[in-house]
Parts: structure tokens; sequence; C-alpha cells
């Protein structure tokens, strides 16, 4: 394993660090004033990160996430972690800056591998040029969605169209008004066998029958660089057969092609926010005097900063060899390693803010900082794309098996 950069993620690095000292950081402040003025939809893209998408865009630095090259910029994922890392820094303005930002990517995945042509050139490509925006909606308020197969969404065959009926929440992506088409999960076969009753079908937003309900917030924040969260009711609502993605029955194995590269994405976000995170807590630390000296001298706030060095170098190279197995093995082979990564990346971001926003005292807590803001986002994707308890039993129920198999290997015979 070899995870120097390459020349073409060299300069992608310096052009994207650039960008981010250039316009993003700056854009920080600008971005809590729009957001904090009167505006007729609360959940409407602001103006400047529609300016920094067209800056992003102009040095090169679009749909960096998308493997597939001619759709995306071609990149393996061991090339676009430092990149995506890096967006980390700023969560709000510079993943959606450049086009790279959930659920889009995630819902841009599944039609690059799974659409047909048509279905490409109607919704992906305007997703591409970031012309629309879409929503994921999987997760179900009436049912433990950490068990995608208890989703209890129908979709129904009725002649040459589905017919869905069913309640979600939390579907990311709904409340923008830009957002044009839903991916929604549900059962086809609610009688087949256990991961084979789900499928995916696309529905536009303007379907009779299709409600938004309300705009969810997290923490109180609104999420607007996800394009909000939403819980969305569907009442006999009908699309036609050929809105189906891939083929019925298939949705489960879709959702868990679409959730590894989504949830590695996460997790090299989340790296860029603990990195993020501690430097504002050894700033904060080194300028803040406590009972005659820096905070930054006190052995309880010396001990933070070494573990959080030590965690985040930790989890990097968790999240690279994830990477590098991806590129060389695919998702599946790479499953433990995603599951590993997707239980420390959370853990670690969130220990690290939590950490930086105690150095900061009752700064850390409020809204002059983005550590609330950032630690609230982190400590959702302990949640997110799967709760940690759930990776948890996974793995160790793997682990289980190697070690049994190797014991099996390794026993004399009778």
């Amino acid at each position: 394993m070899d995870f120097a950069f390459d020349a073409p993620t060299e300069d992608l690095r310096e052009r994207l660090l650039a960008f981010m000292d250039q316009r993003v950081y700056p854009a920080e402040p600008i971005l809590a004033e729009q957001l904090a003025a009167p505006r007729d939809d609360p959940w409407e893209t602001t103006g400047v990160i529609e300016e920094l998408k067209v800056e992003a865009r102009r040095r090169g630095l679009w749909n960096l996430f998308l493997p597939h090259s001619p759709l995306g910029a071609g990149l393996s994922n061991l090339q676009y972690a430092p990149l995506a890392e890096i967006s980390g820094h700023s969560p709000q303005l510079a993943p959606e800056a450049m086009n790279c930002s959930a659920p889009d990517t995630g819902n841009m995945e599944v039609l690059a591998m799974f659409g047909t042509a048509e279905q490409q050139d109607r919704w992906l490509r305007p997703l591409l040029e970031g012309e629309i925006r879409s929503a994921f909606c999987m997760t179900e308020p009436d049912v433990a969605s950490s068990d995608a197969t208890n989703i209890d969404t129908r979709i129904g065959r009725a002649g040459d169209d589905y017919v869905i009926n069913g309640r979600k929440w939390w579907s990311s992506g709904a409340m923008n008004p830009r957002c044009q088409i839903m991916i929604v999960m549900g059962k086809t076969d609610p009688g087949g066998e256990r991961h084979r009753q789900q499928s995916m079908v696309l529905v536009p937003r303007v379907t009779p029958g299709v409600t938004v309900r309300r705009g969810m917030t997290v923490y109180g924040y609104r999420d607007e660089s996800h394009g909000g969260h939403a819980e969305v009711e569907f009442a006999d609502v009908r699309v036609p057969v050929s809105n189906l993605i891939g083929e019925e029955g298939g949705g489960f194995a879709i959702a868990q092609a679409r959730l590894g590269p989504g949830r590695i994405h996460h997790c090299m976000r989340l790296i860029g926010m603990a990195e993020r995170g501690l430097a504002a807590m050894c700033s904060r630390a080194s300028e803040r005097v406590a009972f005659g000296r820096p905070i930054a001298e006190q052995g309880v706030v010396q001990d933070w900063i070494a573990e959080a060095r030590i965690r985040i170098e930790t989890t990097r190279l968790l999240t690279l060899k994830a990477a590098w197995l991806m590129d060389t093995v695919g998702t599946r082979g790479a499953h433990g390693e995603i599951q590993a990564i997707k239980i420390l990346a959370p853990e670690t971001a969130t220990w690290v803010l939590d950490r930086a926003v105690q150095a900061h005292g009752g700064a850390g807590v409020s809204s002059d900082f983005p550590l609330a803001e950032m630690w609230a986002g982190a400590r959702t994707l302990h949640l997110a794309d799967g709760p940690d308890e759930v990776h948890r039993m996974s793995l160790a129920r793997r682990e289980l098996r190697q070690q049994r198999e190797a014991i099996a290997r390794r026993r004399p015979p009778v």
C-alpha cells in the first residue's frame, strides 16, 4: 500500500487548498449573514454558494467524487480521499461548491451505475451540471430503519405503472426548492426473500400524491448544504415502470452499493472536520490565559491535543486503506474496512470537536465559531448510513467467522 499522492492528486490538492484559502474560508461569515437574513424560502441555496460553484468549476474542482470517466473526474477513491478531507474543513460550503455534497453524490453514483440511458440523460446529466438537486428517501419514522429490510413503503405494480404508498423522513435533499427528483426505496414483493423484497424507483418531486410534510432540523440546524431533510408522504403516487432503477428486488443491493462510497466520503470529510477542530483547539488554548498561564500549558489540554493527533492519524490511515481496497478489490472486498472507518471516523470527529468546544468555553457552544455546527454534523453520522451498533455487530460477526475458519484450517485431522 502506497499512500503517496500522485501527480494528478497533488495538482488538485494545490488547487483546492488555494480555493479554500482564497474563496471558501472568506465566504463563511458571508454565508452566516445570508442564512440569518430573511428569505422567501429558508431552504434555498444562498447566493454565496452559487458564486463559489462558478469559481470551483472554473478552477476544475467539479464532480471530483465520481470515478466514472467521462461523467466524473475519473479519480480513484485513493485519489479523492485527500481532496474530500480538505473539503471537510468547511463542510457547509466546500462540498456543495464543488458539486460533491450528499445526497446528490450518492444519487448520481446510483444513476451512473444502475440507471438506464434514458434515466441518465434525464436526471444524471442535470445533476452533474449542478442544474437541479435530488433527494434520497429510505428512512421511515414507523420502523427501525437500522434494519433496511424493515422498510414498509409499498411499491405496487399496476399495469405500466408503479403505485407508491408510504411515509419517509430524514429524506435528505427534499427541502431544497431545486430538488426535482427523488430516489425512493420501498417493497415491491413483501412476501419474497428478505433481501429481495425492496426496489428503488425514481419519483419526480412534482408527481401528484407526493407531499413534503415538513422540514426537519439537526440539533436546530437546517443542513442547507444537504438540501435539508424532510418528512415526505407518498399517497397513491404513480410513476411509469420505466422509472425502476435496476431490477425489481434489487433495491437492497443498490442501497449497499450506494452506501459504500457514500460512507467513505463522509469519513474523509470527517477527518477534515477533526483537523479543523484540532487547529481551533490549539489556537484558542494558546491565546487564552487562565490561572496565570495559557490554557495550552494545562496538562489536561495537552493530553487532549496529543490524543486528538493520534486519533486523527489512526483514522486517516484506516480510511486510506479502505479507499485503496475499494480501488483494488472492490467495495465488497473492502466491506470490513468500510464498516470499521464508519465506526471510527464519527467517533474521532465528535471526540476532537467536543474537546475543541470545551477549550473554547462558552464560545464553543455559540454560533460565533463553527465548532457547534460541525459537532452536530459529526454526531449525526453516528446514525446516518447505518448506526454504529449495526456496523459493530456486523464487523464482530465477520471477525468471529474468520477466526472460526482460521481455527478449522489449523485443526489437525482426527
